[in-house]
């Protein structure tokens, strides 16, 4: 009784959350200040900005607009008093290691079976079973990039990822849709009638976004490949930004950006966002696993850390080489997601980089009421258990990594999934991205929680169907 009144006393809570505008702030030529993508002119009221500097993202704020006051007059003062001005983002060099290591840690080389193209974990296919040839051309300093967006019965949400993608400045790309497990023609007529030449339609029947992830890696021709969402709204230079890594080091096998929220007019978008959203901060990073960092104990088991789904790029004969991703991880399957995660530590145990840079950005468009935050909070609790039993399945050589960071990786686990109390960005800074500006539900710690012990077992079914499938 106690626990029913005080799950709803936190929906109350919840349903009280206001609204908050988006929007983006140029910094120099006088300062520019416009609405965030699909968002509608600044009015007064609390602000969730994006500030950016020569075009450059490098930082956040949450501020707010008097009634009658002038939002760009507001903001550009908040953006620029006390410890600003704002300093330009720093791009560190690529391919160089960070400079604190825990030189015991280093992470075991992948000297697995896998082969280009394909590997096995048991009966269960890890990864595409043909590749498609990989051009080696680049254009200046950005490899041919496949582009991959995996999609299913969204095509409003799909029509206006494409258009952002159509509209990159990168010089030399293609469009790859995967329709996954398709239950009517929507997103076929939406590719083929309005985008034509331009995108390449494929389906893929198995559902599970790993799954269609590999058809992804299966039929894509560029040097790079890059994996976005059909729910967001990608910046004109992200795919730039994202792939220029790659050619200034060869040994870069990954690159994730920033994923920033599109709206956050719903309680459920507002304290998602509170609490960091999908963000990895403002500071660009190179991960080496030959090099580990020594602020991570946990590396690279805490992958949630190196980026997201929905902005994220490999190598393409290197993510092959690694067996693409598990399908038995990720949304739509009974390990409910975990794939991304999964992707990048393969990527970092067979020796290969991974470089986080917030020059890449999307908007991407939260999830909108209580239930869909409880369907995720449990998602991502499974999820992460998910993903760790796949590595070890894949990877056993992994294991003893594994055992040696349990302890700590136990408490960070109860961290991660206690409910949190609001609590302001430290001295009030402008640009804390993870404010807390309200609460996290104890409900929904509860159900990562739940989910995290599900999650095993989840990867563990569903790998048992993909078996079933394969009879």
């Amino acid at each position: 009784m106690y626990r029913a009144a005080r799950v709803q006393q936190e929906i109350q809570r919840f349903l009280d959350i206001e609204p908050v505008q988006v929007a983006e702030l140029e910094l120099d030529d006088g300062g520019v200040l416009e609405p965030g993508p699909g968002s509608p002119p600044l009015t007064h009221g609390e602000v969730f900005v994006l500030v950016r500097r020569c075009g450059r993202p490098i930082g956040t704020l949450l501020g707010t607009v008097p009634e009658g006051a002038d939002p760009k007059a507001v903001l550009t003062s908040l953006a620029t008093r006390e410890r600003a001005p704002w300093a330009p983002s720093a791009e560190p060099a690529l391919g160089t290691a960070p400079t604190a290591t825990i030189p015991t840690a280093t992470i075991p080389a992948d000297t697995g079976s896998a082969t280009a193209g394909s590997a096995t974990a048991g009966s269960a296919t890890i990864g595409p079973a043909t590749t498609g040839p990989v051009a080696t051309r680049s254009t200046g300093s950005v490899p041919f990039t496949t582009v991959v967006v995996a999609t299913r019965e969204r095509a409003e949400k799909l029509a206006h990822a494409l258009d952002s993608l159509l509209a990159q400045d990168h010089p030399d790309f293609e469009i790859v849709v995967v329709d996954n497990a398709p239950v009517t023609d929507t997103t076929r007529d939406l590719v083929e009638l309005k985008y034509a030449e331009r995108v390449r339609y494929v389906i893929e029947p198995a559902p599970g976004l790993a799954v269609a992830h590999n058809k992804g890696v299966e039929t894509a021709r560029g040097e790079v490949i890059a994996f976005t969402d059909d729910d967001v709204v990608a910046d004109p230079r992200w795919l730039t930004e994202l792939t220029a890594p790659f050619t200034a080091d060869p040994g870069l096998g990954c690159a994730t950006g920033l994923i920033l929220p599109a709206r956050l007019r719903t309680p459920a978008q507002v304290l998602l966002e509170s609490h960091g959203g999908f963000a990895k901060g403002f500071t660009a990073r190179t991960y080496d696993p030959m090099d580990p960092p020594a602020d991570e104990p946990l590396f690279p088991f805490t992958a949630g850390r190196f980026g997201s789904g929905a902005n994220m790029a490999f190598r393409t004969e290197t993510l092959r080489a690694v067996g693409g991703f598990d399908p038995a991880t990720g949304a739509g399957t009974l390990a409910r997601g975990g794939d991304d995660l999964y992707g990048f530590v393969r990527i970092l145990a067979g020796g290969h980089r991974l470089h986080y840079t917030p020059l890449a950005l999307v908007w991407h468009h939260h999830r909108e009421t209580w239930r869909d935050l409880e369907t995720q909070a449990y998602g991502y609790g499974a999820g992460l258990t998910a993903y760790l039993t796949a590595i070890l399945v894949n990877r056993p050589g992994l294991l003893p990594a594994f055992l040696a960071r349990l302890p700590r990786g136990l408490a960070h686990a109860r961290t991660l999934t206690a409910s949190r109390g609001a609590e302001p960005a430290a001295d009030g800074a402008p640009g804390a991205h993870d404010a807390r500006t309200h609460a996290w539900p104890t409900r929904l710690s509860r159900l990562q929680r739940r989910g995290m012990l599900y999650g095993p077992v989840g990867y563990l079914r569903a790998r048992r169907a993909l078996r079933g499938v394969a009879r």
